[in-house]
């Protein structure tokens, strides 16, 4: 018990001493898709340029991951758009001047500053040939076509401005079907899956898989014209630069540089803040290695965030399981109601379970991100420590008992030292699992390897993709073997 107090005091302190340096720095959200991802890197680059220290928690799900972000204080300022800020974020309606919207965001502790430029809306998009063999050349003429297969973005089939609303607008018939992330779609509708996707206009996509805009005949979308939304209190002087500076063409360019020519959002990010010209025209820059991408200078950042949330998560995890095992053993009429409580919550999604914690704890990033990994751990610690005590023969017990030991003395020098092994495999497979469960934490900014894994998922790059992913798996087996090397070196010795 006493190493484990010192364990948990050394993450304490660690925590402690990261939450101080990080008080002054402004922390940039993006969300999960390229344009949120280079715009984030570019303001969090303009602000270093500036001298104002700041972070970039890259990649945070959708709005409503953002909202909460923002009222917690986890996040200082992301970029959006005001037609997601005036129906998503207020539940209104209209195109509102950028004063009114500050109007509306007051009373939320929350302003919209820095118009950047251009205006991102949501459209449809389908391939020329076919939409030119069906004779659809706006959104309503697909109410003539009910059979067309649609691959839309989670986010859009949920949004107060997406597929529901549309849908009633035009009188569509169409089934949304399932949803299809946005990274994803442009190789789903390329490769003949779905007919329709939803896509973003400055999508560098479009013209390179040869589709078609249709068009908003009715006037259903508003204007999404980019802004950074911030808390109040953020000092907006040191990004007024952007203002007015990245038109249509230049985002597209910007977003070409990282889905086509596979640069990275940071390289873009930097070309654009040193004041590159010609970022439109500009070439394809060098692409990456493999090797390159791996050992990138981010690795030991996201390794120290990925072990801390396993550790972590896992030394929790022992420190509620044991006992819970142990009072599932004493108790068999609690042993039922116990596992299977601890059972139901092993089956609650991921994501699911991180937006729970997020509402619950009332912010992102590291806190819920370890309690779900803790909850997940939970499992297999208190059925293998019932399991273990369940196997010790009775008999050592009584006789124990019969040489004066109390209740508590037994336990601890005679049971559990016999099922040890069996709880030590449990401890040891919960680690494991964890390896390859923390890569979800990325969603909502606690960083570690699936910070790589979202960001490739973004822009469909498999290679990004593979340089999160192998290093959690090698670290999956380094932990295995970490577990199998100090269970030869101790008990089985």
């Amino acid at each position: 018990m006493p190493n484990r107090l010192r364990i948990a005091a050394a993450l304490l302190f660690a925590a402690l001493c990261t939450a101080a340096a990080a008080a002054d720095t402004l922390v940039v959200g993006s969300k999960r898709f390229t344009e949120s991802y280079i715009l984030g890197e570019i303001v969090r680059q303009t602000l270093q340029a500036a001298g104002t220290p700041a972070e970039h928690k890259q990649g945070l799900g959708n709005t409503g991951i953002l909202e909460q972000a923002l009222a917690s204080g986890a996040v200082d300022i992301y970029p959006e758009y005001t037609g997601t800020i005036v129906r998503e974020l207020l539940k209104r309606e209209g195109n509102p001047s950028l004063a009114e919207l500050n109007e509306w965001l007051a009373p939320r502790g929350l302003k919209a500053a820095v118009p950047l430029g251009f205006n991102n809306t949501y459209a449809l998009a389908m391939p020329e040939a076919l939409a030119e063999r069906l004779g659809i050349r706006s959104i309503t003429d697909l109410a003539k076509h009910a059979k067309l297969r649609l691959g839309l973005s989670h986010e859009f089939l949920v949004r107060a401005d997406g597929w529901p609303a549309l849908q009633r607008a035009y009188g569509l018939p169409q089934a949304a079907g399932a949803g299809l992330d946005h990274g994803l779609a442009y190789d789903a509708i390329a490769a003949g899956q779905v007919d329709l996707i939803d896509v973003y206009s400055t999508d560098a996509k479009i013209g390179r898989g040869k589709l078609r805009v249709l068009q908003d005949d009715r006037g259903f979308f508003p204007k999404y014209d980019a802004v950074l939304l911030m808390r109040a209190g953020v000092d907006v002087q040191p990004l007024q630069k952007l203002a007015g500076r990245i038109d249509e063409a230049a985002m597209i360019a910007l977003n070409a540089k990282v889905e086509l020519d596979g640069l990275s959002f940071a390289e873009v990010a930097r070309g654009f803040v040193a004041g590159a010209a010609g970022v439109a025209s500009a070439g394809p820059g060098k692409r990456q290695s493999f090797a390159e991408r791996l050992f990138a200078p981010d690795l030991a950042r996201l390794a120290r965030q990925h072990l801390l949330l396993v550790f972590g998560s896992l030394l929790l995890a022992m420190v509620v399981g044991v006992p819970l095992g142990i009072l599932a053993w004493r108790r068999p009429r609690l042993a039922g109601v116990l596992m299977g409580a601890v059972g139901v919550l092993q089956t609650v999604p991921s994501l699911a379970l991180l937006a729970f914690l997020i509402v619950l704890v009332g912010s992102i990033g590291f806190v819920p991100a370890l309690l779900a990994l803790f909850v997940y751990a939970l499992l297999p610690i208190v059925r293998n420590t019932h399991a273990g005590l369940q196997g010790v023969p009775a008999g050592l017990t009584l006789a124990a008992r019969a040489l004066g030991l109390t209740q508590r003395q037994a336990l601890w020098t005679v049971e559990l030292p016999l099922a040890l092994p069996t709880l030590w495999a449990g401890v040891k497979t919960a680690a494991v699992i964890n390896v390859g469960t923390a890569t979800v934490a990325a969603f909502i900014g606690a960083g570690g390897f699936g910070e790589r894994i979202v960001a490739g998922l973004a822009v469909n790059d498999s290679g990004a993709m593979l340089a999160g992913a192998l290093p959690a798996a090698l670290l999956a087996l380094a932990v295995q073997w970490l577990f199998d090397a100090i269970e030869r070196l101790g008990w089985r010795r």
